[in-house]
């Protein structure tokens, strides 16, 4: 499958003129029409799980002193039209029972309703980490993309892509506490360093409670991390515990050291394939 360049985001679909043109009829240059608005139906691609109630208020107040001012994006589908673009504004029109709205009609393939959704929200700074993995790990399962193509696609480093979609095997309520902006991304990066979901919850529970920083996390969890290494390495000598500990802390996975009298094994853990993918890149030489 060939990837092309996302990033032109709705101005490849609305220029730029047209953007606040309300207008009752069609026109053949692709301006706006007005549509029932409960023949709209939500964007099953939107990456926005968060919607914050204060902005979205303020939206409701200014819609109800002047109208809807900025269609919405939809293309056709059999029972009427699904959103590509305008959620919010779709959201406030219901709640002020509007029944008609003015909207932009494109013909759009699955990927290009990901590619809108996707790049006016990062635009914009709306996504919480939690929605951006979706997204990411979205384009990678429902488009075959791999973990380099939504990084040039994107414009990031792999290993921010990466990174980002490690952040989706942690447990539901750390993910809850992260798009919530309870934790930050630099307090999961921590937790990840622990393999157990319940040594995870426990120290995740702590930063709330105590509002704990990064740096006081990753101390706690290198304390916890030691004491379970501690545990399973009974007669194992204490220089090569530290040394797998050096190496959990830098690789962010549990690992473990094997070390007879003239060999030894070295085995890091992985949790999935982008897991595998962040490791090895971690491992490749770097160019000079």
């Amino acid at each position: 499958m060939e990837k092309r360049a996302l990033g032109k985001g709705l101005s490849a679909l609305i220029p730029q003129r047209e953007v606040a043109v309300q207008e009752t009829m069609v026109d053949d240059k692709g301006g706006a029409l007005k549509i029932p608005t409960s023949l709209i139906r939500a964007n099953r691609y939107q990456p926005r799980l968060e919607f914050n109630q204060e902005k979205l208020d303020e939206l409701i107040s200014s819609i109800k002193e002047k109208g809807v001012i900025q269609p919405v994006l939809v293309r056709q589908i059999p029972d009427g039209y699904e959103l590509i673009a305008g959620e919010r504004r779709l959201r406030a029109a219901k709640s002020l029972g509007i029944t008609e709205m003015p909207a932009i009609i494109k013909n759009v393939a699955d990927l290009d309703m990901l590619e809108l959704s996707l790049i006016e929200n990062i635009q914009r700074e709306e996504l919480n980490p939690i929605e951006e993995a979706s997204s990411f790990q979205k384009l990678i399962t429902e488009f075959n993309f791999t973990q380099e193509d939504v990084a040039k696609v994107l414009g990031k480093d792999r290993s921010t892509i990466a990174n980002t979609i490690r952040l989706l095997s942690l447990p539901k309520k750390v993910r809850d506490y992260i798009a919530k902006g309870e934790i930050t991304t630099g307090h999961a990066k921590a937790l990840l360093s622990l393999s157990a979901e319940n040594d995870q919850l426990r120290v995740c529970n702590v930063i709330v409670k105590k509002g704990l920083s990064v740096r006081e996390t990753e101390m706690l969890v290198s304390r916890r991390a030691s004491v379970i290494l501690k545990k399973t390495a009974a007669g194992k000598d204490q220089s090569i515990v530290d040394l797998e500990n050096e190496l959990r802390q830098r690789f962010g996975t549990r690992v473990l050291i094997s070390h007879g009298k003239k060999r030894g094994r070295i085995q890091i853990e992985y949790y999935s394939t982008e897991d595998l993918n962040r490791i090895l890149d971690m491992l490749a030489p770097k160019n000079s």
